[in-house]
């Protein structure tokens, strides 16, 4: 059918003939913008650090107060290449003066065996260095990961192969192992002088709180009992330490729900002799089950009180204690849920983010340990989170983002005006004015829960005609997808993707389906979720049945797509909605909870837990891959350690037994948080292509 082009718009492109020409953005622009994580406020001069992921080359920056009152930023290593090779667990020495960092391997699962996702016959190496901020080449420390700079400066403690090595701060001698432990060493907290160093030792079923004299060269546990043991804190003159106490639950299993249990407690022991007490506990009931914050510790020592996360009534608070002994005081009352945590030098304040009155964002707060009246710090339409105060106790740095534009650090100023700290860092064609301002929207699962969710318009939404539309679930499943650029790499990939197939004329809705984070304990926790009966998928076919209910969506064009536990939805929802969704693109999705169940509960056994079992498989979208008939794009790298490269196998060969069209894209040793960024690149490209295949709109 011929098609008549309005005399405005002829005009118009005969006046302006570069608006006719002018290009969409493409995917590499909506993804050019470099990541900031790890941002660590120094002991001393008010300076701040950062990690930078720039198109896959990863870098430290450092950001220090001027004269004027502004800060100054500087990138001060040069990695430039798109190699897979991880950087972060910053440390800096006591003087401020130098960064102790991690380079190379899975940080997420350090003591894993080093990922090649570039491929490289020589392979890689994960090691310890040191940089100086006053100029010159990193220092080589030794193998290993995690490391910790004594407050005297001098030494450098670090994890290799599960056990505590020590290395000189200036590379001067060969690192050398220190501690020869039963259990895996993990959460290095050296003591305020220096003298001591406490970790976790984890032992399977149990763990201890170590402590190691350097001097004496002696080591201790801390009350060593059949329970689990770790977040050791200090006390501020160094001879106490307080620690978490997990009681033994060997009869729980991952991705299924946990609303109640034996309730954990804290104890706080003498760092000498070992012996300690309790010194509180939780209730029975809601928040019996310990649930931690994002954060260096979960336990701070501020003068005569610890302050800790608690689920108590439903949503993770805030809460002080005596060290004493006694009843524990709510810090951040309501109806939110607390999330990132960091304390000032001197531990009088307590910074943090939170949903507080925006619940589908985040804010930063502040509160005094003794005190039930938090202040906003920031507030808005942005996101803000990840706080962290600088040495002067009062500076807050944070990271910030908005609907259209990513993460960056960032300064907060007086009246809660916030200044980026690296302006320069953003690339001058990030396309920024192209990203549409997601709508918050809440509907129902088929069971009548409320989701809330977020909704991408195509600019051209309102031109009468039904458009393709997707459902995005995102992984986890403890995550919350925002109305805005998310403070995860991986899900502010996911968000400019999700901006991407907009731009390209795709209807787009980010579910936050039960089991995610952000909508208290109960949400959290839901009901026969997981392998515990997939509830979720009440909302995936809610999602969808509330796509094809919108008149400017085309009812049979809805897809989903996902990583990860999103991947496991997508899966599931093309296996028993396929009158539904009409294609699907899983990444690195679960497909038998039988298989996955293992890589998080080592002990797990299908034929220990016969009921449970069933239940996982009838949980499992292999279990109903005969009523499966849309196309699929099957994507994961093969050293995934998150959810085993056979879940894609499997699939594949039973999807060819079926007939179903499926198309794969594998990435040999690549991890499951691709570590390329091209790896991101072409897993979203194959994304776009396979959806452009089955979605394509019609020529009217």
């Amino acid at each position: 059918m011929k098609r008549y082009v309005p005399l405005v718009i002829l005009l118009a492109s005969m006046i302006c003939p570069a608006a006719k020409s002018q290009k969409a953005p493409t995917l590499e622009q909506f993804l050019s913008a470099p990541f900031p994580t790890e941002l660590t406020a120094a002991p001393a001069k008010g300076r701040v650090a950062w990690v930078f992921n720039a198109n896959g080359a990863r870098n430290l920056w450092i950001a220090e107060p001027a004269p004027d009152g502004s800060y100054k930023s500087r990138q001060i290593t040069s990695y430039q290449d798109d190699d897979g090779q991880d950087l972060g667990m910053l440390s800096w020495a006591p003087d401020a003066e130098t960064i102790v960092y991690t380079r190379g391997g899975d940080l997420e699962f350090a003591n894993a065996s080093y990922p090649n996702p570039q491929n490289s016959p020589q392979g890689v190496e994960q090691n310890i260095w040191a940089i100086s901020l006053g100029g010159g080449a990193p220092k080589k420390l030794g193998e290993g990961h995690a490391p910790a700079v004594s407050p005297k400066g001098g030494s450098v403690a670090f994890l290799f192969k599960t056990q505590v090595w020590m290395a000189k701060l200036d590379g001067s001698d060969k690192a050398e192992q220190v501690i020869h432990s039963n259990g895996g060493a993990s959460e290095l907290r050296w003591s305020p002088d220096g003298s001591k160093l406490a970790f976790a030792s984890r032992r399977g079923d149990h763990g201890f709180i170590g402590v190691y004299d350097v001097a004496a060269k002696s080591l201790i546990y801390l009350e060593p009992s059949v329970d689990t043991d770790l977040q050791a804190a200090w006390s501020p003159d160094s001879r106490r330490i307080a620690f978490v106490r997990i009681a033994v639950a060997k009869g729980r299993l991952p991705f299924s729900p946990d609303r109640e249990g034996q309730p954990w407690s804290i104890h706080i022991a003498d760092a000498t002799t070992g012996k300690g007490q309790e010194i509180w506990h939780a209730d029975a009931g809601s928040g019996s089950v310990f649930h931690e914050v994002v954060a260096e510790n979960q336990l701070i020592w501020a003068g005569d009180r610890i302050v800790f996360p608690w689920e108590r009534g439903g949503w993770i608070h805030l809460w002080s204690a005596p060290v004493s002994g006694g009843a524990a005081k709510p810090l951040t009352p309501g109806n939110f849920e607390v999330e990132f945590v960091a304390a000032s030098p001197n531990g009088q304040t307590i910074v943090y983010s939170s949903n507080q009155d925006d619940i589908d964002r985040r804010h930063v707060w502040k509160v005094s340990p003794t005190s039930d009246h938090p202040e906003a710090v920031t507030s808005g339409g942005g996101i803000e989170t990840a706080p962290v105060l600088a040495s002067d106790n009062k500076t807050v740095l944070i990271l910030r983002s908005d609907a259209h534009t990513t993460m960056r650090p960032a300064l907060v100023l007086s009246k809660g005006e916030i200044r980026d700290l690296a302006p320069e860092s953003l690339p001058a064609d990030f396309p920024a004015s192209a990203m549409v301002t997601p709508q918050q929207v809440i509907l129902s699962g088929v069971d009548g829960l409320q989701i809330h969710a977020q909704l991408f318009l195509p600019r051209n939404a309102g031109d009468g005609s039904r458009h393709p539309a997707l459902c995005f679930f995102h992984g986890g499943s403890r995550r919350q997808m925002l109305l805005g650029w998310h403070y995860m790499m991986y899900y502010s990939n996911a968000y400019a993707m999700n901006q991407y197939l907009a731009s390209r004329g795709y209807i787009v809705l980010a579910v936050n389906y039960r089991s995610g984070i952000g909508y208290g304990l109960n949400f959290r926790e839901a009901l026969n979720y997981g392998a515990a009966g997939a509830s979720e998928f009440n909302d995936v076919e809610g999602a969808g049945l509330y796509l094809r209910s919108r008149p400017d969506v085309d009812p049979a064009r809805i897809g989903l797509w996902g990583g990860s536990y999103g991947g496991y939805l997508t899966a599931l929802g093309l296996a028993r909605s396929s009158d539904l969704f009409a294609a699907g693109v899983d990444m690195h999705g679960v497909h038998d909870w039988n298989t996955e169940l293992p890589t998080f509960a080592s002990g797990y056994k299908p034929t220990d837990r016969a009921d449970f079992a069933r239940l996982a498989w009838e949980s499992s979208p292999l279990a109903s891959i005969g009523t499966w008939r849309s196309p699929v794009l099957l994507i994961q790298g093969d050293d995934d350690r998150n959810v085993p490269f056979a879940e894609t196998v499997d699939l594949a060969e039973a999807l060819r037994k079926q007939g179903v069209e499926f198309e794969q894209l594998v990435f040999p040793d690549e991890i499951h948080d691709f570590l390329l960024h091209r790896t991101w690149l072409s897993a979203y490209h194959a994304t776009i292509e396979f959806f452009d295949k089955h979605f394509k709109t019609p020529e009217k």
